[in-house]
């Protein structure tokens, strides 16, 4: 079998049937919410809320005037 040809029948069957790729699984959602809360902790750690939410408020309000 052509390699090519052996790859789009495992895609194939990878799209169809018992193996089939569902979505996100829970440990995938888990792990994003731990990247989050590493990101915010990361923030707060180095003391940049400060700086992130005055450089926020100064560009909405040259936006609005």
């Amino acid at each position: 079998m052509k390699p090519i040809r052996k790859w789009t029948t495992t895609a194939i069957n990878r799209m169809r049937g018992r193996g089939a790729d569902r979505g996100a699984g829970a440990i995938e959602y888990a792990g994003i919410v731990i990247l989050v809360a590493g990101i915010i902790l990361a923030i707060q750690g180095l003391g940049l809320s400060g700086r992130i939410s005055g450089a926020i408020n100064t560009w909405v309000s040259a936006i609005i005037g």
